[in-house]
């Protein structure tokens, strides 16, 4: 309750017993001068809030009352009024003089109608002491409770307001589209997103903080119109504006070195209820980003594909170039000799048959869809690898042996494709030892629908330091290899669903391993084995 509530309840029904008890006890020096007194003291009640200074004229009505009704019982009234000294300025060493100078305006009143004994003189010191003791109380606890009331409103403050930037954060911003909603008030809800803000703060925690303060002041200015703002999960702001505001001119926020994405929603035109308008305007915020999103990763699958095509072309190129210069070389001898390249027929010959191999394996490579796709069974496939290998493998003395599930195990696939990629596997376990090893194909499959491939060989195995390149478009170890093979071979893996990895111990010997999608199987699970040996 407010003191000049507290005085417009007691005041009033105080007066009016004082002027009956001095009546009755026929104590008044004029009863007119009491009644008037105490009429004009009770209506500059009404007036003080409205006229803060009336409340000196009420202190000579005070004495005026006082004096005329001739009692004691007028200390409450001042007591009351000092409390109102105490509310206008609470600061104690300046209010202490003034209430000093209403206690001994009430003593000299008391003194004229009171016999001057040493008693009566006591009496006035005492009401000098409970003044002070009062005065000290009513500040005290005043002070107190203002001193509550700010920290009340620094707390609400907190809780409902960002600290880095001064907008509404998520619960002042619910509780504000609410107020909105209610008072049935038309606005826009603007959403701003900063896309990079992640990279940002990645970077420098500082400057994310300070690219937000910049953002925030960048608010103010732009919409200048605006209802309330909040800053909210990090990165995102949402901006209040009244219905007619255009929202234009965003493109400006860049400037602060950011990205952004927005959305507009308008209140009762495009939602009619609390919930609605901050649901929808969610909603639209997170499609435009994705969005954005979509855009960006195709734009970064782009770039990575041009970037791929410029590595393809430059490892081509020189590829090329090498037997191209041999082949020139040679030519150029052979003008010497009236251009009989008998001596090096074979040399050039050989340099030619390279890049017609450079050129087919980067046209393999470069076709985007497998052409001959169906259901077909892989193990029919790897019995023809292993027919087509075995041979291979008797005449460079390695042992090659099969092991697969009974049953059928078929694969959506390009047959001529899948032979293509476990031969050329085979092919590189074989000329992977140099002397007589074993190379062991297989099929397993398990409880995932996935078919496993693996081709193990025990030759002097890959180093470490260049096993995590091996995929890569010309990067080879072999001095007549292209670099093709195995990025060729992953490349058709990946376009049937699956994907190749490799394991190996320097010494040891390597394992390729193909895993594929199954369409569906048959059989119990058991193993069959197949062996082509021939040790020299």
């Amino acid at each position: 309750m407010s003191i000049h509530k507290f005085k417009l309840m007691f005041i009033p029904p105080i007066v009016l017993f004082i002027i009956i008890a001095s009546s009755v006890l026929d104590l008044e020096s004029s009863l007119p001068l009491m009644l008037l007194s105490s009429v004009l003291l009770t209506g500059s009640m009404w007036l003080e809030k409205r006229f803060p200074h009336i409340l000196l004229l009420q202190f000579g009505l005070l004495g005026i009352f006082h004096y005329a009704s001739q009692l004691n019982w007028c200390l409450l009234l001042y007591y009351i009024q000092i409390t109102g000294v105490i509310q206008y300025n609470w600061r104690f060493k300046h209010m202490l003089p003034c209430a000093a100078l209403i206690t001994i305006q009430y003593t000299a009143i008391r003194l004229t109608y009171s016999p001057l004994t040493t008693y009566s003189l006591l009496v006035s010191v005492f009401d000098i002491i409970s003044s002070l003791v009062i005065i000290s109380t009513f500040h005290n606890i005043i002070r107190i409770e203002t001193e509550k009331k700010t920290l009340a409103k620094q707390n609400n403050y907190l809780m409902n307001h960002d600290p880095l930037t001064g907008f509404l954060n998520y619960e002042g911003y619910m509780k504000r589209v609410q107020q909105l909603t209610l008072s049935r008030t038309a606005f826009r809800i603007v959403l701003l997103d900063i896309n990079n803000f992640q990279s940002l703060n990645a970077k420098d925690m500082t400057s994310a903080n300070d690219i937000l303060v910049r953002f925030s002041v960048h608010i103010r200015r732009h919409f200048a119109e605006m209802l309330a703002a909040a800053r909210y999960a990090g990165d995102r702001f949402a901006i209040l504006i009244p219905a007619y505001s255009e929202v234009n001119g965003l493109d400006s926020f860049e400037d602060l070195g950011v990205q952004i994405t927005y959305s507009v929603t308008t209140y009762p035109e495009e939602a009619g209820t609390f919930q609605e308008v901050i649901s929808k305007a969610e909603d639209r915020i997170f499609q435009m980003r994705r969005e954005t999103w979509l855009k960006s990763q195709e734009e970064f699958i782009r770039s990575a594909k041009m970037k791929t095509v410029g590595e393809l072309a430059a490892g081509m190129a020189h590829e090329i170039r090498n037997p191209l210069t041999a082949i020139r070389g040679f030519v150029q001898l052979s003008k010497v000799q009236n251009y009989n390249i008998q001596p090096w027929y074979n040399v050039i010959m050989g340099e030619i048959t390279r890049v017609g191999e450079l050129t087919a394996e980067f046209l393999q490579f470069s076709k985007p869809h497998m052409s001959n796709m169906k259901l077909d069974s892989l193990s029919g496939c790897m019995s023809r690898v292993f027919s087509l290998c075995e041979s291979e493998a008797a005449s460079r003395g390695h042992a090659f042996t099969m092991e697969q599930v009974e049953g059928e195990v078929t694969v959506y696939m390009d047959r001529d494709k899948i032979i293509q990629v476990l031969i050329n596997l085979i092919r590189n376990a074989f000329q992977a030892m140099e002397n007589t090893g074993h190379v062991h194909l297989s099929l397993l499959t398990g409880d995932e629908p996935w078919a496993l491939i693996s081709v193990r060989d025990n030759g002097t195995g890959i180093p470490s330091e260049v096993l995590d390149r091996i995929f890569d478009p010309f990067f080879t170890t072999k001095e007549e290899g292209t670099g093709l093979g195995l990025s060729l071979c992953q490349k058709i893996v990946e376009d049937h669903g699956g994907y190749i990895t490799v394991e190996s111990t320097p010494g040891a010997g390597t394992t390729f391993t193909v895993k594929l999608p199954v369409s569906s199987r048959g059989g119990d699970g058991g193993h069959v084995s197949s062996e082509a040996s021939n040790e020299y």
